[in-house]
């Protein structure tokens, strides 16, 4: 957004003068006035037409009334404004902890379970403003793949090339409670207004040295609120969802549990969650202005140079 304005137009007041200026050099034009010489007969001279010099001789004039002209918009500052946006309210910290666990390759989600939620998150995350958004993995152990930031290309580049278990030398086993620990372990320091995991998982708990309830009960002493995902059927040979121990940690951490069947239901549950999650901001509008009429100045200097060489040259009249 930009606008544009004069910052004291009363000085366009000095255009008076300028307009009695032309006024009275546009009647002089016809006006007669003494010779300053004397011939006794000009008759000869009817014969010849007028040079372009003749023509031209009110040029210096003319530039002098455009060198003030120029002056006075110049003293009137011409301004552009561009629009700054202001935002009043922090966004929150998120972080996301992701199961990698070979079961995650489960292809009951095209292409499989793993890069059916890569490719939601990566939704997710693209629809956030201003929130410091982190990652967590876990199968039979937890890491931190990135920490709580705003640069979403960097976040994003890392949640593509999240690995399968296999593919660290992991066992396949799901350390759930290590997730959970290891994700408010950091968002622990954080003075965000809200803070929130987001925990997708397919598998139950059977690694680690924390049990998930303890790590839900420890995160929500913290004050952050834990959303739980499983993905896939209790019933599927390949996945084994403790649904009642994930709704525990929802309810724990004051957050919901959903479970995705298929991939709009990831989509549709992470949509919910974004709308769950967001904080009121107030944008405020501030114009910038500045001033643009400098060139004026230059344009002005270098038509009344000219003016006075012109007037000095080619246009020298006798005194």
């Amino acid at each position: 957004m930009s606008d544009f304005r004069f910052a004291n137009p009363e000085v366009f007041l000095l255009l008076v003068p300028a307009v009695f200026l032309v006024t009275l050099v546009w009647r002089n034009r016809w006006s007669t006035s003494s010779p300053v010489l004397r011939y006794s007969d000009t008759n000869l001279l009817s014969a010849f037409s007028a040079t372009t010099r003749m023509r031209l001789r009110r040029l210096p004039d003319l530039m002098t009334v455009i060198a003030w002209l120029l002056l006075v918009v110049l003293l009137a500052r011409p301004q552009v404004g561009d629009a700054e946006i202001s935002t009043s309210g922090a966004g929150i910290d998120i972080v996301l902890a992701l199961d990698i666990s070979d079961s995650m390759a489960n292809d009951d989600f095209t292409p499989n379970r793993l890069e059916a939620a890569k490719a939601v998150i990566t939704d997710f995350v693209s629809q956030r403003r201003y929130d410091r958004i982190g990652l967590v993995v876990f199968a039979e152990q937890a890491f931190y793949q990135a920490p709580p930031t705003t640069d979403y290309n960097v976040l994003l580049s890392l949640v593509e090339s999240t690995p399968f278990a296999h593919e660290l030398g992991l066992g396949d086993r799901t350390a759930v409670g290590m997730g959970i620990a290891t994700a408010a372990n950091m968002l622990r320091s954080s003075n965000a207004p809200s803070r929130v995991i987001i925990l997708l998982t397919d598998g139950e708990n059977n690694a680690g040295q924390i049990d998930p309830i303890t790590a839900a009960e420890a995160a929500s002493a913290l004050g952050i609120r834990i959303y739980t995902i499983g993905i896939g059927l209790s019933s599927s040979a390949s996945s084994d969802v403790d649904f009642t121990t994930l709704q525990r940690i929802a309810n724990i951490g004051q957050g919901q549990h959903y479970v995705a069947l298929d991939r709009q239901d990831l989509f549709d549950i992470y949509e919910e969650i974004s709308g769950l999650e967001a904080v009121d901001r107030t944008n405020q509008f501030r114009l910038l202005w500045q001033d643009v009429g400098w060139p004026l100045i230059i344009a002005a200097l270098v038509l009344l140079l000219i003016e006075r060489i012109l007037r000095n040259t080619i246009f020298q009249t006798i005194p």
